[in-house]
């Protein structure tokens, strides 16, 4: 496996590349952010450990550069910044998992290995509730002939609960599907990214499609569907 770490902490990235190479992976090193775009960008990774506060380029555009670009190599984010919203920002821009400094490197390494054993890609068969339609082939959900602009998370969510309409959803369940079993599952992540979803699926003065179970978790329900 071909890891690139993008850490402008020389001493911190040599200890963590060692840690992994010792652990059977192959490692490169980019010390800032311009530097790892450009390596990421070229080579093929099979997973990313990103900074986000990098000279030249935040790891957080980093990130945002290469899903535009339609790069979808597993990233975690090993950072300093640990306040709810610079997570919730990471995982939307496409990040599968988000760890803060300071860390244990058995716990890095743990869910560096659950991000690479994660299944890639869906289901082709195509899903329709009410006017959402979902194309897990391509990615693509259309509510009528509109098609919706979803960041990777809010993708995913919809589709569990695409995929589970007029059932409820565990809190935990989607922290689950959202960022594996090794991510921490603050609630608060699990609803910032329900409460971005419906801005995108709701009618303006609209019941929102998708309730909330107090406690439990959230259901999608089209009337008529």
């Amino acid at each position: 496996m071909h890891l690139l770490i993008v850490e402008d902490d020389s001493r911190a990235a040599q200890a963590i590349a060692r840690g992994l190479q010792e652990n059977g992976f192959t490692v490169e090193v980019a010390p800032e952010g311009r530097a790892g775009l450009e390596l990421a960008q070229a080579g093929r990774f099979d997973l990313l450990v990103l900074d986000v506060g990098l000279p030249g380029l935040d790891g957080f555009t980093l990130l945002k550069c290469l899903r535009e670009g339609g790069d979808r190599t597993p990233v975690i984010f090993l950072t300093a910044r640990g306040a709810v919203q610079d997570r919730v920002l990471g995982l939307e821009l496409g990040g599968g998992d988000y760890l803060v400094k300071p860390f244990a490197f058995s716990e890095l390494l743990i869910r560096i290995q659950n991000l690479l054993r994660r299944p890639v890609g869906a289901s082709p068969e195509k899903v329709i509730v009410g006017d959402l339609e979902l194309h897990p082939s391509q990615r693509r959900v259309l509510k009528g002939s509109q098609r919706l602009d979803l960041t990777p998370q809010e993708y995913t969510l919809l589709e569990l609960l695409l995929r589970h309409a007029g059932r409820v959803v565990t809190r935990t369940r989607i922290a689950e599907e959202l960022w594996g079993m090794a991510f921490d599952r603050d609630p608060n992540l699990v609803d910032a990214v329900v409460k971005r979803l419906r801005r995108k699926v709701d009618e303006p003065g609209a019941p929102s499609l998708i309730q909330t179970r107090r406690g439990i978790g959230y259901l999608l329900e089209v009337p008529g569907a």
